[in-house]
């Protein structure tokens, strides 16, 4: 399955798509740094986690794009009629579907990754910053979640139709023009710019309230077991 996993890595990272969608994201990420975070949000260091969770909001869509863009190489119609093959080969179905899975996963995983560190050079450049320890915790916050839902709930929607994972990539862009409720702004990315200045204080440590935590997990918990509620199916 390790020789599977490396094929399937290759294919999704090393084409056109990926270094174009590498390209745009750290293109996007370096002016949001530059015109946006630098002037720090709402009475914020530009290097706090307020201002670098605003800059994470502004890259989940683009991430979220990139995570279901990875997802057509396996729900297309011609990755479900190359599936005729797999399915007559020795190794279980499962298998393939968490090897595709997690191949994904380290697919947006770099994208992370790479926005995250293009933030870490932006700050020990232009501030002599270098506390990067402090960005993790904003990170895990907003972005895994979603991107775990996404990689999930689009797996299950691509194994159903796959023009659905391609209707599905707009969605945080949508609820980003919405005026949804506060327990969702996370999602708006009203959150970093509003709930420090609703602490009454200038630059205030990082904190996040309860609920909105507990949205967060349900949407990773949401994610993993669209992942295995399609895995048991395909066992079936």
């Amino acid at each position: 399955m390790t020789k599977i996993f490396q094929y399937e890595c290759k294919r999704l990272l090393w084409n056109k798509f990926f270094f174009g969608l590498m390209a745009a994201l750290l293109f996007y990420g370096w002016q949001t740094l530059s015109n946006v975070t630098i002037q720090g949000i709402s009475r914020t260091a530009p290097f706090s986690p307020w201002s670098f969770g605003d800059y994470l909001s502004r890259m989940l869509p683009l991430i979220w794009i990139g995570a279901l863009f990875f997802l057509t190489f396996f729900t297309s119609g011609k990755a479900k009629r190359t599936a005729v093959l797999t399915d007559a080969a020795p190794v279980p179905q499962r298998r393939y579907s968490l090897v595709r899975n997690a191949a994904a996963l380290s697919g947006t995983g770099i994208l992370i990754l790479a926005c995250t560190a293009e933030a870490a050079v932006f700050y020990s450049m232009y501030f002599g910053w270098r506390r990067w320890e402090t960005l993790i915790f904003p990170v895990f916050l907003e972005l895994i979640p979603p991107l775990v839902f996404a990689l999930g709930s689009g797996w299950f929607l691509g194994q159903k139709q796959s023009w659905m994972v391609y209707v599905w990539m707009p969605v945080p862009l949508a609820l980003r023009a919405l005026p949804l409720p506060e327990l969702f702004s996370l999602w708006t990315g009203s959150f970093f710019s509003e709930y420090p200045l609703a602490l009454g204080a200038a630059d205030p440590d990082f904190s996040v309230p309860a609920e909105l935590v507990c949205v967060q997990m349900f949407l990773l918990i949401s994610g993993l077991a669209f992942l295995a509620v399609r895995s048991r199916r395909q066992r079936k």
